[in-house]
């Protein structure tokens, strides 16, 4: 008994202090993430710009595409040119990060090249929370390790909370796993409760939101991850070059560039957005990125076509035919799908949604559990015999 109130007591002092460094990002986090959630639900209702009449014709080339968005942005790099189902528009994404970071897309009319809308990625109301959600609008290099490293103190916080919440009684448990409130209810019970009772349901969830956003912001962490689950291939995108001795400009008629896509589109017609990227070099592959549901990328076949011949090319990155990908290739591709809850749909951002706004409250509720018992007025002796019995 007595090396059990020790632990614990070891444990309540590595919970507060850790909410105290971590609390206020955490807060931050769990906020902007709830926001960023349903991004593509509110892009889906403004941006009828991406509808056009469908035609009986043939979409535009890819290059095709590049000269017409570029008559925008000459001056800029073209990062990919993304293809969806008839009447819908091509999008033309351009992104570099540096010398000044620069994150735009021209919206072209598929069959006549027409430029319908430009937009800033880097502006608007779900922008700017992301921004927060990556680096709490400071500067990236300092932001990024902030919140990455507080996200992963956030684990040993939910770990020591799960310490401290176990019970020691079976009368206990049951008290711990519900709100037992009355008119008589003070409020640091109420209080301590919804950090918790809450926070137990929640751990579950909340941890795994958390272990994968680690997974996003630190390198070493998802390396580390992987090779635990007997990964064996390369965790960076890697990028083949291609497997003949052929070199052919994009603009050559037989450069594999002008056929790709009607190549992919013939071989998974079940495709929502094909991806064209243009290669940088003479000597490198082309990339093709085919997805199927909208904010997935977990199930998404990456392909790297030969420029002069269209064959493709092999990778040794986890990030190549979806089919080929073993589990430990899966467990790492899922992460960003598990975080924000695509991974099930529209249910599963609803769950993250809820989670994370759960997850914004414990700093809050600890806070004031903490001011409660070392700033205001102490309870009468019967009276805080009671509330100590009771937590």
């Amino acid at each position: 008994m007595k090396n059990n109130k020790t632990l614990k007591k070891t444990f309540r002092k590595i919970h507060l202090y850790l909410g105290f460094t971590t609390g206020l990002v955490v807060f931050i986090l769990a906020i902007t993430g709830c926001a960023w959630v349903f991004h593509d639900e509110f892009k889906n209702l403004t941006d009828d710009y991406s509808q056009v009449t469908v035609q009986d014709q043939p979409f535009i080339s890819p290059i095709q595409a590049k000269q017409a968005a570029l008559k925008v942005f000459p001056e800029n790099i073209i990062h990919g040119i993304s293809y969806g189902q008839e009447g819908q528009a091509i999008e033309v994404i351009f992104y570099q990060a540096a010398p000044d970071e620069f994150y735009r897309s021209v919206y072209l009319n598929p069959y006549t090249a027409e430029v319908l809308h430009v937009t800033d990625h880097f502006s608007g109301f779900f922008a700017f929370m992301l921004k927060g959600h990556q680096s709490l609008w400071l500067p990236e290099d300092i932001g990024t390790p902030i919140t990455s490293y507080s996200t992963l103190l956030f684990l040993m916080i939910i770990i020591s909370g799960i310490v401290l919440w176990w019970p020691s009684s079976k009368k206990q448990r049951k008290q711990r796993l519900s709100f037992d409130w009355n008119e008589k209810t003070k409020w640091k019970r109420k209080n301590y409760d919804l950090h918790s009772v809450v926070g137990f349901y929640s751990s579950v969830l909340g941890f795994l939101i958390a272990f994968t956003g680690v997974c996003i912001g630190l390198g070493w962490f998802t390396f580390l991850t992987y090779k635990a689950i007997g990964g064996e291939k390369s965790l960076y995108f890697l990028h083949p070059n291609n497997t003949s001795e052929i070199s052919l400009s994009l603009e050559d008629p037989n450069n594999s560039i002008h056929k790709v896509f009607d190549i992919t589109k013939e071989q998974f017609p079940d495709y929502r957005e094909i991806e064209i990227h243009l290669p940088a070099a003479d000597t490198a592959s082309i990339l093709v990125e085919v997805l199927y549901e909208e904010g997935q990328y977990h199930d998404a076949d990456y392909l790297f076509y030969d420029q002069a011949t269209a064959e493709l090319v092999p990778t040794e990155s986890i990030y190549g035919i979806y089919a080929d990908a073993d589990f430990s290739d899966l467990v790492l591709r899922m992460n960003y799908d598990i975080h924000v809850g695509t991974i099930f749909g529209l249910p599963g951002k609803i769950i993250v949604f809820f989670i994370s706004l759960v997850v914004a409250s414990l700093p809050l509720t600890g806070f004031l559990m903490w001011y409660g018992r070392n700033y205001k007025k102490k309870k009468a002796p019967q009276e805080q015999l009671e509330y100590t019995e009771k937590v």
